[in-house]
């Protein structure tokens, strides 16, 4: 059975189990997952339809139908075309009654569905009640297959490979964006397609989530790498520091804070250990160290077919986590106005533990200046 047809059976599965009659899918993450077709997100309505009991359809546009069918979709369920004059909600209903199911019916919609398309579907089709696609989905995302994780791993190594030519990028003069640039060039070389770039160098590193920008790199900068791509449907995210000279007064101090932190939250992981436990991990290092107020994130995220989904990494958290969970671990501390740090391996939790899905160096990285 193709991959795709038995997560839409597995999908059907936990729908029945959770009391969930249909399940409305627009284009997104889910999208792919459920029927590996990346479809546009527009203004026109595309439409996985999967109703608990019965045969889905994909509901698409009548110009998007070519992409439709090249995605192989049309191989795995039945694919209906609405033109720009037809109402495209007549054909979901059509789908919905065909399957039987009824005015009592429980409907989850994706989490990220236009609000317009949620709106008009509960305008369109009577039901009990609404809830989020997540009812169903998380528990199909959220532990991976042998097959995900070899896919996680092969894009882990190569993001890794990118990071092991930042070195040689980062020179005195150069503005982060073409840094940036250039290392958008090697994940592509990696990668299907790019995710993100962060080149944050000196007191910008102080901000997590910079957007890389003009300033230009100066000898004795701290900088922080932070990028990630997507191979074969999976995504890669990895952050590593470096300096370039002569690293500023106070940071490889820091690093080494930060570098412990990581290890402790890493050795932390195993079958049963709470998500928030990882992150007290990394937490109670940074904050015996006096860094705790600069510690202003969670310590990881999944990541699969998204950069970011379950489970997190965070206080209050206290799912356990189990075998095949994939997630980062990455603490980071930031100071206002000086610099910042950020180490971030992606991980899968084993039978034993967890394996590190990047490999790549993990200390300081000092850039010699010609």
């Amino acid at each position: 059975m193709p991959a795709s047809l038995a997560r839409l059976r597995r999908a059907q599965e936990v729908m029945r189990e959770r009391g969930v009659d249909a399940l409305f899918v627009g284009p997104s993450a889910d999208l792919r997952y459920l029927l590996g077709y990346h479809a546009l997100p527009l203004e026109r309505l595309t439409l996985l339809v999967v109703p608990a009991e019965g045969d889905p359809a994909l509901v698409v546009p009548e110009l998007e139908a070519p992409r439709a069918v090249a995605s192989g979709a049309a191989d795995l369920i039945d694919v209906r075309t609405w033109t720009e004059t037809e109402d495209p909600f007549r054909h979901v209903a059509d789908v919905v009654r065909a399957a039987g199911v009824s005015n009592g019916a429980i409907l989850a919609v994706q989490d990220r569905l236009w609000s317009a398309f949620t709106l008009q579907l509960q305008e369109s089709i009577p039901a009990e009640g609404w809830v989020a696609g997540t009812t169903v989905m998380r528990e199909l995302r959220i532990v991976k297959t042998a097959d995900e994780i070899a896919a996680l791993r092969r894009v882990g190594a190569a993001i890794d490979e990118v990071h092991r030519q930042v070195p040689g990028l980062l020179r005195p003069g150069r503005p982060e964006s073409e840094v940036g640039r250039d290392i958008a060039e090697l994940i592509l070389r990696e990668h299907d397609e790019v995710n993100f770039v962060i080149v944050a160098s000196g007191p910008n590193g102080a901000s997590p989530h910079h957007e890389t920008g003009d300033r230009r790199l100066e000898e004795g900068d701290a900088v922080v790498v932070d990028i990630g791509g997507t191979g074969d449907g999976y995504c890669s995210d990895n952050t590593r520091n470096y300096v370039i000279g002569r690293a500023p007064e106070g940071y490889a101090e820091l690093h080494e804070v930060l570098l412990t932190a990581q290890r402790a939250a890493v050795a932390a992981v195993r079958p049963g250990v709470a998500a928030e436990d990882v992150d007290r991990a990394a937490r109670g290092i940074i904050e015996d160290a006096g860094y705790g107020a600069a510690f202003v994130h969670r310590t990881g995220h999944g990541i699969g077919v998204e950069e970011h989904e379950d489970p997190y990494i965070v206080a209050g958290n206290d799912e356990p986590l189990v075998e095949g969970m994939t997630f980062s671990v990455e603490p980071g501390i930031y100071l206002d106005g000086r610099y910042g740090a950020r180490i971030e391996d992606i991980v899968a939790v084993t039978a034993s533990g967890a394996e590190r899905l990047n490999t790549v160096d993990r200390e300081l990285t000092e850039v010699p200046v010609a």
